[in-house]
């Protein structure tokens, strides 16, 4: 991957639906030149734009699901897991034994069916800890610094989208209708499908898929994530820190963890451990300067236990392939 890669994934970090026109002009290339690269990108599984919603406008609950399986079993479970349409990021971690996903859900029968009906009933499925994500220091929208890093400030300006309206993560959550659903699931696949594509899927006409588009990013409910492969970017060291923190450190350690460059998502979570980072570096040895020297930095650390990430199954939205 060359700068201007780098420089196209920057942009679509800022505004994941920017028209090429738009990007372009402010790269100082033709629109055809973006286009090409962009089609590249996502041909070779490299990067994908992804229409996400917010949980917390929605009123879902988000899971951190923890499953300790049996020898040879897990890539199996990973695989059953990704399929589904409430899950993002599943992993396998620590030593290929562990499956590790984030699933959403959206009512106490939906956690419950899973957590207590499918998942314990999987007989691979040795172990379960489920964590509730109860507060998001980093992550979502904020996405991950190194991909927001080859533009200048003055071209990122340029290319940033109208700040959502003003509110916040607790306030009267989002209903969407039926005409939202199907327009969410078609972003979800694809978030830079055409107005044209989205009207034939949504039965609307395309002034009333911009509008709507317009409306849900206006108030926060709808964003655009990149699904992107970290290793062909040059950082092939990943791993979750499950961190025990002091309650009364919990939000300066949070808030101190969240600055981290290497931190791609941290949040407050329940469980035996309070803390709950994902890390992303350049290899092993960069993942030991950063556990060593800024995770034992921070305040009120009782213990901590880091778990590698062999591979990840599904990122953003998508099922990914192995390793090139």
């Amino acid at each position: 991957m060359d700068s201007l890669d780098r420089q196209l994934i920057h942009a679509l970090h800022l505004d994941g639906r920017a028209p090429f026109s738009r990007i372009a002009a402010v790269l100082g290339v033709s629109d055809q030149t973006v286009a090409r690269r962009y089609r590249r990108l996502r041909q070779t599984g490299v990067l994908h734009v992804r229409g996400r919603l917010d949980a917390r406008r929605l009123g879902q609950v988000e899971w951190v699901i923890r499953l300790q399986c049996a020898p040879g079993s897990s890539a199996a479970i990973a695989a059953a897991l990704a399929k589904r349409d409430d899950t993002h990021w599943v992993r396998l971690a620590s030593g290929g034994t562990d499956v590790v996903c984030n699933v959403r859900t959206e009512s106490e029968q939906e956690r419950d069916a899973l957590l207590l009906d499918r998942l314990a009933a999987t007989r691979p499925v040795t172990a379960i800890s489920a964590h509730c994500v109860l507060h998001t220091f980093f992550g979502g929208p904020t996405g991950w610094r190194p991909m927001a890093s080859a533009l200048t400030d003055d071209q990122a300006a340029q290319l940033a989208p109208p700040a959502p309206a003003p509110g916040t993560p607790h306030s009267a959550p989002v209903t969407l209708d039926d005409g939202d659903r199907v327009l969410a699931a078609e972003l979800a696949h694809d978030g830079r499908a055409s107005h044209a594509q989205l009207a034939r899927a949504t039965g609307w006409n395309e002034t009333t898929v911009r509008r709507r588009i317009t409306a849900l990013r206006s108030a926060g409910t709808l964003y655009f994530d990149l699904d992107v492969d970290t290793r062909l970017l040059g950082y092939t060291g990943t791993a979750l820190l499950w961190i025990s923190i002091e309650p009364s450190q919990l939000a300066a350690a949070g808030h101190a963890l969240a600055q981290h460059p290497e931190i791609s998502f941290a949040a407050a979570t329940t469980g035996p451990t309070n803390l709950l980072g994902s890390v992303v570096v350049s290899d092993v040895c960069a993942l030991y300067d950063y556990v060593a020297g800024q995770v034992g930095g921070l305040p009120g650390v009782r213990a901590m236990e880091t778990a590698p990430i062999l591979r990840t199954v599904k990122r953003v939205g998508a099922i990914t392939p192995a390793a090139p």
